[in-house]
């Protein structure tokens, strides 16, 4: 949609918003096991047939480690909470 402005263009400069996926394990998961998972995750996301597959749906694969993951969950949760909060939305 080339005539839509952008965000930014209509007046919110510095807006991030965005979908993720990631895979998270059972609480107590040995970080042994998590990180040979995120590994072999990360292998699989660098092959090409799986990167195409991914990028012709719009994603952008990453493949991080389980405290990358963590910390992004964590930004992203804050992120959304205060605005949330902001908004006076609420759960019926």
């Amino acid at each position: 949609m080339p005539d839509v402005p952008t965000i930014a263009e209509s007046g919110f400069p510095g807006f991030d918003a965005s979908s993720w996926f990631g895979l998270v394990g059972p609480a107590g998961l040995p970080r042994e096991i998590a990180a040979k998972i995120a590994v072999d995750i990360a292998r699989i996301l660098k092959q090409a047939d799986m990167r195409e597959r991914f990028v012709a749906q719009g994603a952008d694969p990453i493949g991080s480690t389980p405290e990358q993951f963590g910390l992004h969950m964590q930004n992203e949760t804050a992120k959304w909470a205060r605005l949330v909060k902001a908004s006076g939305a609420k759960a019926d």
